[in-house]
């Protein structure tokens, strides 16, 4: 939430507003003082990595009457606020719209009572109303993420790696009870990310006769020498009679049939708390400058508004639409047409329950090998796991390739059974092994073996397999790349597998550095990136970090350009605001390395600042996987699988499989909302392969907005954010505007 405050609060700013922060939610709103106070660009400085909200939230019993509601017009009337951005869930927003709607009438009402002025009743004729989502359940129709959910499942999934590496020396079942009253996505995705055994949601209720089903796959993963069982439980889990599926009555239930140790392990209110993640971050910073500009261009016909995510983009959605939207799932829950909750819950919902279903169930045609290709990445363990549960419950031996495509060469292939990938999602790095090149050898093992592949490398060592089909008929078998590099580089998708759990670590190490100077003043931070030539990880890095400058090869930049960073840093050291953080992408320009932008920076700070420098490096790489890259790599996994099947039988002729057509050797990337599978030689003419990055780059329309939030004189065009059918561009104004937020 402090994310939002702060973008709302620096992107007011910025157009010209004064912004106030109203303290303790509607409460605050309704008893006025000092509850209602002035922001400042300042004032929301080092708030990005604070947890729950500064400003602070409350109920608000009073505000649900009309005299409560009466009370807020006037606090607001008295202050000039006529544009209100309102952070939190249904009922929140809900309240807010009966507000926008009763304005009117409510400054008709303070008029008669002698409390306003008739001009005061004229300037703030209009209230316009903006809300954002800030939910941890992702309980709210319309948007694909709520503020605050992806925090919370790192909360969950830090906590379900801590039991599971404490209990390898044990045989026990662990019950775990996530949040979630009436939405079960914590659950659900929680349990794709640690690979649970079972699952319980509300909006799924399991069939009759579960307990015996339960307890018969404990019974066999027992028996397959495995010495962990891993249960979620959402908090609101019914049977399809209504009954509460709790924690207690599970355990009781293992230990009953099974004799089992079962521990329960209820997670509670520490899923709110703790330091935001990166996604978290640049998804309320993106949806509080767009909340700003929803309020600028709103006009008395203007139905109130919500901030949602929609694939990559930013959108406004009518709010009471989205509310009745979700009102209607949990309809559907209580007449008990549970299909239909499922499917208003949103794609994204279905497509994660749709997922875990696959890989819950085992079956024991061809042979399908995956392997590694390129530098590890977190979340490559989760979609080799994957990929091989899927292929066996599909009907196929699968095989697992060492360390790539040298290993392919040397036959160093084997199968692999659905229990040697038990615990391998929450594991970094590549379990298989990984080398970057394809060898002339590799043709010998390729009779009858599918290849999942990964990372940019792979990209171009799939367009040689593919254009040597014509001298080898060995490489006419489906072929599938996933992408996975935490630089973020790969064409034919907006995101790859190990890039989120590269963010992560970079936003951690900023947040210490940044941390290691609060006793420090007047000091900067020179920090470089990992990326080549590819600017993700240190442009969305430097958005969620809040950093002053950061500098990529995708926009050139010169000595001129260095120093008016440096004036500009000079400039904040006057405030109270006395740190600075600057990244560098490690490939963004040949001579202005990182130790000479330290060195420049120090010489032209003299006596005003001093530097510190700082490389990354390949603890970028390392760590857990983010619940991000699990799920990701979990899902895009499954579907690659599944259109290998397919790709297989449909290329099945003569007793062989023969498959030499451009859309048999594929690229399956995420555009926008959609996971599309590309053919690699129509991607080709995308990529610049000197400099190993896509020709086009999404993420590259965020670096007005971190400019923005920087206090750097801008334009921000949003022809591309909203709903917008026209090109808007904002020019930062005279901050004496008549507009107060």
């Amino acid at each position: 939430m402090n994310a939002a405050v702060r973008a709302v609060v620096r992107m007011g700013i910025y157009v010209g507003a004064k912004v106030y922060f109203i303290h303790e939610g509607y409460q605050g709103m309704v008893d006025g003082g000092d509850n209602i106070e002035e922001a400042s660009w300042e004032s929301v400085s080092s708030m990005l990595q604070v947890g729950g909200t500064v400003i602070g939230s409350a109920r608000c019993k009073e505000f649900r009457t009309h005299e409560g509601r009466l009370k807020a017009a006037h606090n607001l009337v008295e202050r000039g606020i006529t544009n209100l951005c309102v952070i939190g869930g249904d009922g929140s927003l809900t309240g807010a719209n009966l507000f926008r709607e009763e304005w009117s009438s409510l400054l008709d009402e303070l008029l008669q009572k002698g409390l306003i002025s008739k001009e005061a009743v004229r300037s703030n004729s209009e209230l316009h109303i903006v809300g954002m989502v800030g939910s941890i359940d992702n309980d709210f129709c319309g948007t694909d993420m709520t503020i605050g959910t992806d925090s919370a499942l790192h909360r969950i999934i830090e906590v379900v790696d801590a039991i599971m590496t404490t209990a390898q020396s044990h045989q026990r079942t662990f019950v775990l009870e996530v949040m979630g009253r009436h939405c079960g996505y914590l659950a659900m995705v929680s349990a794709l990310a640690c690979g649970a055994d079972w699952v319980f949601i509300p909006e799924m209720p399991p069939e009759d006769g579960w307990e015996d089903n339960m307890c018969q796959k404990l019974s066999e993963n027992r028996a397959d020498k495995k010495r962990l069982n891993i249960i979620i439980v959402a908090e609101g889990a019914i049977d399809h009679h209504n009954k509460p599926i709790t924690p207690d009555y599970i355990k009781e239930l293992v230990v009953r049939c099974l004799g089992f140790d079962t521990r329960v392990t209820i997670l509670g209110h520490v899923q709110r708390g703790g330091t935001p993640s990166a996604f978290d971050r640049i998804l309320a910073s993106r949806m509080g400058v767009e909340a700003v500009l929803a309020l600028l261009e709103a006009s008395a016909s203007t139905p109130a508004c919500v901030v949602s995510l929609v694939g990559n983009q930013a959108v406004r959605l009518p709010l009471m639409e989205c509310v009745q939207m979700t009102q209607e799932v949990q309809k559907a829950m209580d007449e008990k047409r549970f299909e239909e909750a499922v499917r208003l819950r949103g794609r994204s919902f279905e497509n994660n329950l749709s997922t875990y279903r696959l890989l819950s169930y085992r079956k024991s045609s061809f042979n399908v090998a995956v392997l590694n290709v390129g530098a590890p990445a977190a979340g490559m363990n989760a979609a080799v796991r994957s990929a091989v549960r899927v292929g066996i419950t599909e009907g196929h031996k699968m095989f697992a390739v060492s360390d790539g495509f040298e290993g392919f060469s040397k036959g160093q292939v084997r199968e692999i059974k659905w229990g040697d990938v038990g615990g391998w999602t929450g594991q970094g790095g590549s379990l298989l092994g990984t080398k970057r090149y394809i060898s002339a050898a590799t043709k010998v093992w390729m009779c009858n073996l599918i290849v999942i592949l990964f990372k940019l490398i792979a990209f171009e060592s799939l367009l040689q397999l593919y254009e040597a089909r014509a001298n080898y008929e060995e490489f006419c078998v489906p072929m599938c790349m996933l992408p996975a590099t935490i630089s973020n580089n790969v064409p034919g998708t907006d995101l790859s597998i190990g890039a989120d759990t590269s963010l992560n670590a970079i936003v951690e190490t900023c947040d210490r550095i940044k941390q290691s100077a609060s006793g420090t003043k007047r000091r900067v931070f020179i920090i470089e990136t990992m990326g080549g030539y590819c600017g993700y990880l240190a442009t969305v890095g430097g958005l969620a970090a809040g950093a002053d400058a950061v500098y990529i090869y995708e926009e050139p930049f010169d000595i001129r350009d260095l120093q008016a960073n440096v004036e500009h840093l000079t400039e904040k050291m006057k405030t109270s605001i006395q740190r600075g953080l600057v990244l560098r992408n490690e490939n963004s320009n040949e001579n202005f390395t990182t130790d000479f932008i330290y060195q420049l920076y120090s010489e032209e700070g003299r006596g005003v600042f001093d530097c510190r420098k700082n490389i990354l490096g390949h603890m970028q790489q390392g760590g857990a996987p983010s619940p991000f890259d699990r799920n990701f790599g979990t899902k895009i996994s499954a579907k690659a699988m599944q259109w290998i099947t397919r790709t297989l039988k449909e290329s099945f002729k003569g007793g062989r499989v023969f498959a030499n057509s451009e859309d048999t050797a594929c690229l399956l990337g995420m555009r926008r909302r959609a996971l599309v599978f590309q053919p690699v030689a129509e991607l080709r003419d995308e990529t610049d392969f000197v400099h190993r990055i896509p020709k086009e780059q999404w993420w590259l329309k965020l670096r007005p907005l971190m400019k923005i939030l920087a206090k750097y004189k801008t334009s921000y065009d949003v022809s591309d954010s909203g709903q917008l059918e026209h090109v808007t561009r904002f020019q930062p104004k005279d901050s004496n505007s008549s507009s107060a937020i």
